[in-house]
């Protein structure tokens, strides 16, 4: 059999086994197929990690309430070897793992998914009279005099509350300001909560995530929560904004600990998160329906949340695969390496597009002026390659310190951009330099640059996005399509431009 033939009938099988796959999902498991279909469902997975001390281990998790305007769908708790409960408190639920004994590092998980229905306000809290803080002489008279001033400059509690931030948060704070915050053991949060204390303003803490598409690692951020004689008004510690922000989900609402450890030491509480276009339906379907569908247990959400965000952005990869295939083989732009404008296209996804190009442009053209100039000192290869790839570290970590001190927050994502590829891209122009001339350098950099920008267009839609982390399978129909553009021998589209003129002698 001929392989042509052969890669005919394997691509042949791999596109239907795909285009199946993706069909039993839509049809049998009801998953959308177009990401408009749906609604933003955020899976969030915490971990508590802790190791082991002397007796008995006792974990318990302060479980959220959906407020706000977010509905909860689904709660999943991984306890293996833990006995575990699920208490109803009068401040919420609480999860609790106990065990007699322990020997190894452990980590429990517990997974939740949820969407927001709404914008909504936070419901009515108890209000209590907030207890005058223990304070030396020194620190009440200081703490005397801030208040004074304070109640000078504002009209009532919601001014109170944004002037004292803003006193706390300055560069150069009063003598007072200073003085509290040099002399207290707690963050500036707890200086807040103590100086409203003493004003005779209840308030408390609103612990939360805030919500950031594939964070890993996460901690608990926290807001300022105030009566002002009416209602309660949330205020952020760090910039003073009123509120509760959009991308908030409220953990934990008033005093108290998260996460309390007996029989263990050096505990932590991280959470990972990611979002998916998914109707609720869909979403409470897949988790009821895991044991009648065994398909399901090899789809990336069977994976934990961490995971899944690693890989959200990881099967993007073969679509960008796909889009160097179709302009080399078939359109014939030329490229500095074949995998380049691939990992030059992942990096644009964190940089944005036309940050990304000046990043890239300023790096390489920095990075070829240096490089000519170690030429001259005839180093061996891979000497020259290990000092462009310095050079490269210490551009990319001036480009940073520069924009910063100039404001320009988005700059500093040049860390994204892949150090010993940039390294060999500039060695590789380099020596094309030397050898064919500047302007072949022009033709297969801007060539490099054109199929890199086009793979993040495609990578960065909305539905490419969607499928590929949903339905996975596609990328075996892909893979079919790759391996019949690898047969493809006839004209690329920038030959016959090429050659247009031998059509007109016909």
């Amino acid at each position: 059999m001929a392989s042509r033939t052969q890669i005919g009938i394997v691509a042949g099988i791999l596109i239907l086994f795909g285009l199946g796959l993706t069909a039993y999902k839509v049809i049998r498991l009801d998953l959308p197929l177009w990401p408009g279909e749906s609604r933003e469902v955020w899976t969030i997975e915490s971990k508590v990690n802790f190791k082991p001390s002397d007796g008995p281990v006792e974990v318990e998790l302060q479980l959220p309430r959906p407020l706000g305007g977010w509905v909860l769908l689904e709660e999943h708790f991984a306890s293996s070897g833990f006995g575990f409960t699920v208490v109803d408190e009068t401040e919420g639920k609480l999860a609790r793992w106990t065990r007699q004994t322990l020997e190894t590092p452990t980590t429990l998980y517990y997974k939740m998914q949820a969407y927001r229905a709404r914008l909504d306000t936070l419901p009515g809290f108890p209000i209590s009279e907030p207890d005058s803080p223990l304070l030396e002489a020194d620190q009440r008279a200081a703490m005397e005099r801030l208040v004074a001033d304070l109640r000078e400059r504002s009209t009532g509690p919601a001014t109170f509350v944004t002037l004292l931030i803003q006193e706390l948060s300055r560069s150069q704070p009063t003598q007072d300001a200073e003085f509290l915050l040099g002399t207290y053991r707690t963050a500036k949060l707890g200086v807040m909560l103590d100086v409203l204390a003493f004003a005779g303003i209840p308030a408390h803490t609103v612990r939360g995530i805030r919500l950031q598409d594939g964070r890993r690692r996460q901690v608990l951020s926290s807001l300022l929560e105030i009566h002002d004689g009416s209602s309660w008004q949330l205020f952020d510690p760090v910039t003073a904004a009123a509120g509760l922000p959009d991308d908030f989900f409220v953990w934990q609402r008033g005093p108290g600990a998260v996460l309390r450890v007996v029989g263990g030491r050096d505990s932590s509480l991280e959470f990972a998160l990611i979002s998916n276009n998914l109707s609720a339906k869909t979403v409470v379907s897949m988790e009821q329906r895991r044991d009648d569908f065994a398909l399901l247990d090899f789809s990336i959400y069977a994976l934990p949340v961490e995971q899944q965000g690693i890989f959200k952005g990881i099967l993007l990869l073969p679509v960008a695969a796909f889009v160097v295939v179709l302009m080399r083989i078939v359109v014939g732009i030329s490229t500095s390496g074949t995998f380049m404008p691939i990992l030059i296209a992942l990096a644009f996804l964190q940089t944005t597009l036309w940050v990304g190009v000046a990043i890239f442009l300023s790096l390489v053209s920095a990075g070829l002026w240096i490089r000519s100039w170690l030429s001259h000192l005839n180093l061996l290869l891979v000497a020259r390659v290990s000092a462009v790839v310095i050079v490269v570290i210490l551009l990319m970590a001036i480009l940073a310190l520069a924009s910063y001190k100039l404001g320009l927050d988005q700059a500093l994502t040049v860390t994204f951009f892949p150090t010993v590829i940039l390294a060999w891209t500039i060695e590789r122009m380099s020596i094309l330099w030397e050898e064919e001339g500047g302007h072949e350098v022009l033709v297969q950099g801007g060539g490099s640059l054109l199929v890199a920008v086009l793979a993040y267009m495609v990578m960065s839609t909305r539905v490419v996005a969607h499928l590929t982390f949903n339905f996975p399978e596609l990328l075996i129909s892909l893979l079919g399509v790759i391996l019949l553009l690898g047969k493809y021998t006839g004209y690329r589209l920038s030959e016959l431009y090429r050659f247009r003129d031998m059509a007109k002698l016909k």
